[in-house]
């Protein structure tokens, strides 16, 4: 367990295969490389339209790597629903010296001094690897996936990995793919020269998904 490095987790996630836990507590950790990836689609992405004006109106503030440790903290503690979780204490410090390595990347809704929702990922090349989302207040941690979306597509990033899809992320578009057809992307990807942006105003979040989908 000592030996596993963050170099050597950046080359799992380009081989395909990303680190799990049984729960908070449980030390060992478990690779994972489903049969059926969930992605979500950049050039498609769905906003339902009551999401999409209160990202307009600007009811959070919106932070990216402003609190790293504390967003990874938030997707890692229980919650309504979640007793547990699959991040514990070693893949979060893996993902944190990789957010001091520049590839770990959170994004975080603030109300005032409160952290009240966000997610966290991998950027890889091309490639986004979404690890974890939390919400203590409504739709936090959807605004965060808003702007997360808007700075991959004005980054230029290909693919967005969701890992497995989940009720709360198919509202978005996310679908399955098969494990052969997520490698091909997934190399696609890697071999993009892509940027991601910490810093983006409001008005260039709107601007890039001004052309995506909203539904009622």
């Amino acid at each position: 367990m000592n030996r596993l490095t963050p170099d050597m987790l950046l080359r799992a996630y380009a081989y395909g295969v990303f680190p799990m836990a049984e729960g908070r507590l449980d030390p060992a950790i478990h690779w994972i490389e489903p049969e059926h990836r969930g992605v979500i689609p950049l050039d498609s992405f769905h906003v339902p339209r009551r999401l999409a004006r209160t990202v307009r109106h600007g009811v959070y503030d919106v932070r990216c790597n402003s609190d790293f440790v504390a967003t990874i903290r938030g997707c890692a503690d229980s919650a309504p629903g979640r007793r547990d979780t699959w991040i514990n204490r070693s893949i979060e410090s893996l993902h944190t010296r990789l957010h001091e390595m520049g590839f770990a990347h959170s994004i975080e809704a603030w109300q005032g001094d409160d952290l009240v929702g966000g997610l966290y990922g991998i950027a890889l090349g091309g490639a986004f690897f979404g690890e974890s989302m939390f919400s203590r207040a409504r739709d936090a941690s959807k605004v965060a996936l808003v702007h997360l979306v808007a700075r991959l597509r004005i980054g230029r990033f290909s693919l967005l990995d969701a890992q497995f899809v989940t009720d709360h992320l198919a509202q978005f578009g996310a679908h399955e793919i098969s494990r052969e057809a997520y490698r091909e992307r997934l190399a696609v990807a890697l071999g993009t020269a892509a940027q991601f942006p910490v810093e983006l105003s409001l008005s260039s979040v709107a601007a890039a998904m001004q052309s995506t989908t909203q539904t009622s």
